[in-house]
């Protein structure tokens, strides 16, 4: 049966006769784009997660694949097109943004889209299991390429504030913040590959974000899942004007504190809880919070 299948496979016949087939359902699904949006919309629906697969096996169809791709994003309800995603990118927006997660509720929630959304730069939101692994592919649209924003340094220092003002200049103001990471990269070892500063974030005090070199965040949990992953360990952001981070740099730079040390890593598992995960010590996570508590209780 095996070797049926193969020579099926292989039946040059029959790799024409699934060629055709494939060019006229693409066909097909052009034109009830063009023609009915919110019929096609409902389609998508359905088979979007199949035909997202082609994206990542059809090299020879992928833009005409891409092109008929609907997604979730952060510029509302319903469904946006790469096309229309383009034509309204913000004044030097080079990439396309996205964010991949178990839900649409929690990707809404991220703290990775805040400095997006500070910028008024649309983000792509997506929910399926194949957008892990679709968008590994070098699939960039019109020239513009496709970037995780938990992947990687974000740059957002050249693209304007949503409400027309400059961007403000990247960099930290407050040396501090540097004592206090380097404080929190000893604290945290073997638990995060890097601690840094970030330019993603506005309100929330710190993030997990997947280092340059290895999976994206949600890849990377994926395979870990699978005993497939890298084990690259994530990489955490300090927001450095968070008044929790200038508190605690504060401190950091004062002199020794065991209380410092405690408080790095309550901010790595609030991290952790933040992207739906369990913290890895769950006894030295309440024991943290409960001196923490008692502390803050006793000045009260």
């Amino acid at each position: 049966l095996n070797i049926s299948r193969e020579m099926l496979r292989n039946n040059p016949q029959v790799a024409a006769i699934r060629k055709a087939v494939t060019g006229r359902l693409l066909s097909e699904l052009e034109a009830t784009a063009t023609r009915d949006a919110k019929a096609y919309e409902k389609i998508y629906e359905t088979f979007g997660a199949v035909l997202k697969e082609g994206i990542y096996e059809d090299h020879e169809r992928r833009e005409q694949i891409l092109k008929l791709a609907r997604f979730r994003s952060t510029a509302g309800e319903g469904f946006r097109s790469l096309t229309e995603y383009v034509a309204a990118l913000r004044p030097n927006q080079t990439a396309i943004y996205y964010l991949v997660g178990d839900s649409l509720d929690r990707l809404q929630a991220s703290p990775q889209l805040e400095a997006a959304r500070a910028h008024g730069v649309e983000v792509l939101l997506m929910t399926d299991q194949v957008d892990h692994f679709w968008t590994t592919v070098p699939a960039g649209f019109e020239g513009k390429p496709l970037k995780s924003l938990t992947h990687g340094d974000v740059d957002w220092s050249l693209i304007p504030l949503a409400d027309g003002s400059p961007a403000p200049a990247a960099g930290d103001s407050d040396p501090a913040v540097g004592v206090l990471i380097a404080r929190m990269k000893i604290a945290l070892a073997g638990q995060v590959g890097d601690v840094k500063s970030s330019q993603r974030l506005v309100e929330s005090a710190a993030c997990l974000v997947a280092g340059g070199d290895g999976h994206d965040l949600g890849l990377e949990r994926l395979l870990q899942r699978q005993s497939r992953g890298l084990g690259a360990r994530p990489v955490l952001e300090l927001n450095p004007r968070h008044a929790l981070i200038k508190a605690v740099a504060a401190k950091a730079a004062a002199g020794a504190s065991p209380v410092v040390d405690d408080i790095a890593r309550l901010i790595h598992d609030q991290a952790l809880i933040l992207e739906g995960e369990a913290p890895g010590e769950p006894a030295g996570f309440a024991r943290r919070l409960t001196e923490v508590l008692l502390q803050a209780v006793a000045k009260l």
